[in-house]
């Protein structure tokens, strides 16, 4: 027996399942949105940083709230530091766009905070979820309430924006989609510590000890990796040890020093590439992580989520309306992003990790593809434009 009806279910309340929820919301859509975990729990994980412009244009519609441009950080560049020398692409300069430093959590806030004050169906720590009868004109979840009561929801579309653990993913059968994935063998370790800021901007490093990224996140509190064996164990790094390895990687003839505080977090973040194609079966659909996932060295995660949900907000509306053309072409319009995505997060990561395997004509291979990106305006350019985000692209249907 139904608990209720409506025009979609979404599977997954982070940043991409919440904010389809409130795009579908602006278009006179009913929903309901369930996720596994607590909101408090989801609002404590951190993770990316970096928005691209047009993150940043979604977060900042009146009915959020969000801080993004209050409190976030709007950074017109970042470092390239390779042979001990700092390279800077003026992103503005080069395109005329900026990123924003606005952690993930924060995200998750103002977006949770604004379904709250909308008042809308958002169902935290619920277990057991499964899509229902995808194939069907009337497909639904079913899932279990943290009081353990069963509820089914019945909808015109099922969305999956469960992570890349995804049960809406694995609900298409197997013979219907194509899994592409690359693993990486390296990691990053990753810090939290109460410091002040080493640098205004990112600085992303080679080293012959490996890959380092010196970022922020508020001016007291600072976010940091270096590459890392996968195996690493965090607890086992004193962070005197931490702050020796980080200082390392960034030691050049500038005597670049970072500034150290007590490290309040430290875990080993393991990263693949993977991408689920079709993105659509029947009545549901798959946005964010849930169809993809990429290295974190091109800052392309959350933002790949949510320019998902950019594409698929008004396709699903069209959709309940009747029209289910754009909805048709959901799947490749995404997944051409995707792919550019994908394309550039591996080149990023090769360009700067250091391969256990690799041989010394490699190692300097990547020092003059490096050398060719800072010494060229036109390659400064196109990692600019990258880094920065594309325009969507146009779909042929009204």
């Amino acid at each position: 027996m139904s608990d209720r009806s409506v025009d979609v279910a979404i599977i997954g309340a982070g940043p991409a399942g919440l904010m389809l929820a409130h795009l579908l919301r602006r278009e006179g859509l009913s929903t309901v949105t369930v996720d596994s975990r607590g909101e408090e729990e989801i609002h404590r994980t951190h993770r990316a940083g970096i928005l691209e412009h047009g993150s940043v244009e979604m977060l900042a519609h009146e009915d959020l709230g969000s801080r993004v441009l209050s409190e976030g950080h709007r950074h017109d560049g970042i470092d390239l530091r390779f042979d001990g020398e700092s390279h800077r692409v003026d992103f503005r300069e080069l395109v005329g766009e900026s990123v924003w430093l606005y952690p993930q959590n924060e995200v998750f806030h103002d977006l949770a905070s604004a379904a709250h004050h909308h008042a809308m169906d958002v169902r935290y720590e619920v277990s057991e979820t499964h899509p229902l009868d995808i194939d069907s004109e009337n497909p639904g979840i079913r899932f279990v309430e943290s009081d353990g009561s069963s509820r089914v929801v019945r909808a015109r579309y099922v969305v999956g924006a469960d992570g890349s653990r995804s049960v809406c993913r694995n609900a298409i059968p197997e013979h219907r989609r194509t899994h592409s994935s690359t693993t990486y063998p390296f990691a990053w370790f990753g810090i939290l510590a109460t410091a002040a800021p080493s640098a205004p901007e990112l600085i992303y490093t080679r080293s012959p000890r490996g890959f380092a990224l010196i970022s922020q996140r508020s001016a007291d509190v600072q976010r940091m990796y270096f590459q890392c064996d996968p195996d690493t164990d965090p607890d086992a790094w004193s962070d005197e040890d931490i702050w020796n390895e980080l200082q390392k990687r960034i030691d050049g003839p500038d005597h670049l020093e970072l500034k150290t505080g007590p490290i309040f977090e430290k875990t080993v973040l393991k990263f693949r590439s993977f991408v689920c194609d079709p993105m659509r079966y029947e009545r549901l659909v798959l946005a964010g992580d849930a169809a993809h996932t990429v290295p974190p060295t091109g800052a392309k995660g959350l933002n790949l989520a949510l320019a998902d949900v950019r594409v698929l907000a008004p396709a699903l509306a069209s959709a309940v309306r009747g029209n289910s053309a754009l909805l048709d072409e959901y799947s490749s319009t995404a997944l051409s992003r995707v792919w550019k995505a994908q394309n550039f997060s591996y080149w990023m990561t090769g360009m700067l990790h250091q391969d256990p395997e690799e041989s010394t004509f490699a190692s300097a291979r990547h020092r003059g593809e490096l050398r060719s990106v800072v010494d060229s305006v036109h390659g400064q350019a196109f990692l600019a434009e990258q880094y920065t985000g594309w325009p969507d692209i146009p779909t042929t249907s009204g």
